[in-house]
């Protein structure tokens, strides 16, 4: 259990949450990956070599592990290629590669990559998709969605964050992400039909204007119920229904606004 005072973590991952062997990259390959065309941040951003050098270490140690088992080459070459560090305050930026979330402000955390990584892979994404993403938080989450989509559309309640997230992406080349101050349990809908919705905040139930939003044949990946006790849920739209699939425990912040207000 986590100090009082660190972040929650965002998953409790049993060791049989996915199946061994499914892929095995040896250390030598990674670099390989980094050959297909993705959107990338501005060299000066990522010059550092620790920086590169531990998130290599990240992708290979917490995401092609066995246990863990991320196999999309897509998402392993976003991970490989977005600069976490630059997503977190400056003070905790030795710890940015981290099997864990980190702190970002206004009692927020950054996702612990495995997270980022399970989510996207979950979301199925496609070079041609338009996505929605509620709760923007750093912007990291973005940035990796950027690098694999046409647009992302991403909503954050809190302002601060918002703005900070919004500059960030900017200023490291990720023009294909839009960042709007707002509550995100009523979603994006001028910008609507989206091909998949991904959600960093718990609500306790599948909010009905995320669901009209998704447009027919989409993916929603989206934590749902209260702190202590959520499941991150796969929804898959067909027939203007929802197909429902458990896929993983987890603790994310709650959804706060309107979401916060249907609690009371």
């Amino acid at each position: 259990m986590p100090a009082a005072s660190d972040p929650p973590p965002d998953a409790r991952t049993p060791p049989t949450a996915r199946p061994p062997g499914h892929l095995r990259l040896a250390m030598g390959l990674l670099p390989a990956l980094l050959g297909a065309t993705v959107v990338e941040p501005s060299a000066a951003a990522d010059s550092a070599a620790p920086y590169a050098t531990a998130r290599q270490r990240m992708v290979e140690q917490q995401l092609i592990a066995d246990w863990r088992g991320i196999s999309k080459p897509e998402v392993l070459r976003a991970m490989a290629t977005v600069p976490r560090h630059e997503f977190v305050p400056p003070e905790i930026r030795q710890s940015a590669y981290e099997d864990r979330p980190l702190p970002i402000g206004h009692g927020q955390t950054i996702s612990q990559p495995y997270i980022v990584a399970f989510m996207t892979e979950q979301l199925a994404p496609q070079p041609s998709d338009r996505v929605l993403e509620i709760g923007t938080g750093s912007g990291y989450q973005a940035a990796i969605l950027a690098s694999l989509v046409r647009e992302v559309y991403s909503i954050e309640i809190v302002e601060p964050l918002a703005k900070r997230a919004a500059g960030d992406l900017a200023r490291l080349g990720y023009g294909n992400v839009r960042v709007r101050h707002g509550d995100g349990y009523q979603g994006w809908p001028e910008a609507a039909p989206f091909d998949s919705i991904i959600v960093t905040c718990a609500p306790d139930h599948v909010p009905q204007p995320l669901v009209d939003q998704l447009r027919e044949g989409g993916r929603m990946v989206i934590p749902v119920g209260d702190f202590g006790d959520q499941n991150l849920f796969l929804l898959r739209k067909h027939g203007g229904r929802l197909e429902r699939e458990r896929i993983l425990p987890v603790r994310f912040v709650p959804m706060t606004g309107t979401a916060e207000n249907g609690r009371r």
